[in-house]
């Protein structure tokens, strides 16, 4: 993974200081592109363990169409949980629950999930239900029937819903191109958190391509990732150094059962990733 490695090198020496939503302060470089051929192994940072469950939890609630959050906090996934609590905080049922109290409510109460779980049309309601189009279901058509068609692109960007969601999709924008039956998949991403969310979005899109891949009986080809504003938080600069002392380890490798062709049938229990040697995890606050 020393393409990411050279991202954080290229935000520390040429990013400036810029104010951000959160007011945590960032290091901001503008404009930076990674490609990985996931021939040379499946790209998940080896410079600190990251939580491959929450990547593949997160990415099949996606499929789903899902914009609440129970599913997640069913399968113990903590990743978009500071959204909603931090709604429910500013509510009139708030009694001092802490975050973990909200996700245990969450998990065993149906309706206050129903109330206090939803995070607005984010990501799976755009993929499945953009004005009424399944775009994902568009896309496994047209790649089946018109490969060599340029408009092969899922969006989450909806402008007239943006006010209506917890927070608007970073990862906004994904075109993907087939040459000689190999598929590769190109993600354009307003806004990167480098030390927290690079490393989920680079390793869940390149699943997403490689399950796309196997129902499409495609091969898989690159992944190619671009940011427009990449950013360290002020709160992550220590963090991010420690990992560039670190010596990037081999790749490992994700087996998908074979066995599965329609994209809305994968489960958990689909991928086995074999092989995967990182040095110790690096803790790092979110910024909401």
């Amino acid at each position: 993974m020393k393409q990411y490695l050279e991202l954080c090198k290229t935000i520390l020496e040429k990013g400036v200081a810029k104010d951000d939503r959160t007011h945590t302060g960032t290091i901001s470089y503008f404009g930076y592109q990674m490609r990985f051929h996931l021939a040379d192994g499946f790209p998940l940072l080896t410079t600190k363990k990251v939580h491959l469950k929450s990547i593949i939890h997160e990415l099949l609630w996606f499929i789903s169409g899902s914009t609440n959050i129970k599913y997640l906090v069913d399968n113990d996934v903590k990743i978009w949980n500071d959204w909603p609590y931090k709604k429910y905080q500013e509510s009139s049922d708030y009694k001092g629950e802490t975050i973990e109290e909200f996700a245990q409510k969450i998990k065993t109460d149906n309706d206050f999930a129903i109330k206090y779980g939803d995070l607005g049309p984010v990501y799976g309601k755009q993929w499945r239900d953009f004005g009424g189009v399944d775009q994902l279901k568009e896309l496994i058509n047209d790649l089946k029937n018109n490969p060599n068609s340029r408009r092969l692109i899922v969006s989450a960007w909806n402008p007239p819903m943006i006010k209506d969601m917890a927070l608007p999709p970073c990862h906004c924008f994904m075109q993907f191109y087939v040459v000689n039956n190999t598929l590769s998949l190109q993600l354009y991403q307003r806004s990167a958190d480098v030390f927290l969310g690079v490393p989920f979005n680079i390793a869940s899109y390149s699943l997403f391509l490689m399950m796309v891949a196997q129902v499409c009986n495609m091969e898989v080809g690159d992944f190619v990732h671009t940011i427009g504003d990449a950013h360290i938080y002020d709160n992550h600069i220590e963090q991010i150094k420690l990992q560039l002392t670190r010596e990037p380890r081999e790749l490992p490798t994700m087996k998908i059962n074979k066995d599965v062709h329609d994209l809305f049938s994968f489960k958990y229990e689909d991928f086995t990733l074999e092989n995967y040697n990182p040095h110790k995890a690096i803790k790092g606050k979110v910024a909401v």
